[in-house]
């Protein structure tokens, strides 16, 4: 779980946390689903500080205007010129807040953006936790059931055979009594299509709404174009690097590797030239410092790097200074 010291390096890099938590706030008080609960929070939250409610306010402001994005450093409108990309952030950004909170609400164990959390069940079984992940648990008499609510977790499952460890997310059902894998909510990963989730040692039973699939140690699941699930043999080793701190790419496209380290930073990295985002890459970066991989992406493959403000990377064309 994120710690205070977290906190405090994200606000030494520039990041308010603040004004992160009230963009979530607006967003999901503007959504039609809002409930009594989520506004009696919301009213906890702001009485907890009164910094709280004037971010919220200048927020709100903000997102009616649909046409600003905050810099919680400078609080400073972009220019017109990047109007449009600034509408879409914000969207897309306060989208990612609202869901975010409601999955942070339900969960037993979560990490932050940037971080892997590691963690001991009770029934003695493992969870490391990638970036931005959350995870309920349902811990009964006759299952050990784990509800993925977003992001990716290795699981390493004690043997109980009275009680299958069974994880659950993106739509599948994953069975197992003993065994090493890893599941992935988002399935966006992966060059043919998105990994949902891969398993290192034993087997386990995989299942959507049809029969059970067996996946063994070495292989894969793909989500296919019929929303049908594929079992490859996969480089496991390489897929699962970033428990030890590393993101390793073998022949990756450009745009699968920047859509992987925008996982590990706050705001967006935005794909500016198709062209360039098919290109290939190879090599391995640290998730803690994704600043540090665009510039070796930038400094090998010769495409520009232009970073607007912390929370807004482009990549490919240079855009004009104003």
């Amino acid at each position: 779980m994120a710690s205070g010291d977290d906190t405090d390096a994200h606000a030494a890099e520039g990041d308010d946390p603040v004004y992160e938590a009230a963009a979530g706030w607006v967003a999901r008080l503007a959504s039609p689903d809002a409930t009594d609960r989520d506004r009696n929070a919301f009213a906890a939250w702001c009485a907890a500080d009164p910094a709280h409610e004037a971010a919220y306010a200048e927020l709100d402001a903000l997102w009616r205007k649909l046409g600003r994005v905050p810099d919680p450093r400078h609080r400073r409108p972009p220019t017109k010129a990047l109007t449009g990309v600034a509408v879409a952030l914000v969207l897309t950004t306060a989208l990612a807040f609202q869901l975010g909170l409601v999955d942070w609400l339900r969960a037993d164990l979560w990490s932050g953006v940037g971080d892997i959390v590691h963690a001991t069940l009770a029934d003695g079984s493992r969870i490391d936790l990638n970036t931005d992940t959350a995870v309920a648990l349902h811990f009964g008499a006759t299952e050990r059931g784990v509800a993925l609510l977003r992001g990716e977790a290795f699981f390493e499952v004690v043997s109980d055979p009275q009680r299958p460890f069974v994880v659950r997310g993106n739509g599948l059902s994953v069975r197992a009594v003993g065994t090493r894998f890893f599941v992935r909510a988002d399935g966006a990963g992966g060059e043919t299509g998105g990994v949902e989730m891969g398993v290192v040692e034993g087997s386990v039973d995989v299942a959507t709404s049809g029969r059970p699939v067996r996946v063994s140690a070495g292989e894969a699941v793909r989500r296919t174009e019929g929303a049908s699930l594929a079992v490859t043999g996969a480089d496991l080793a390489r897929t699962t690097a970033w428990r030890e701190g590393r993101l390793r790419f073998s022949g990756e496209r450009l745009s699968v590797v920047l859509a992987e380290l925008d996982r590990y930073r706050h705001g967006r990295i935005v794909l500016l030239d198709a062209a360039a985002g098919e290109r290939r890459v190879t090599g391995a970066f640290d998730p803690r410092d994704t600043d540090e991989a665009l510039d070796s992406i930038a400094a090998t493959m010769g495409v520009g790097i232009t970073r607007l403000s912390p929370f807004l990377v482009l990549v490919g064309s240079p855009v004009r200074k104003f």
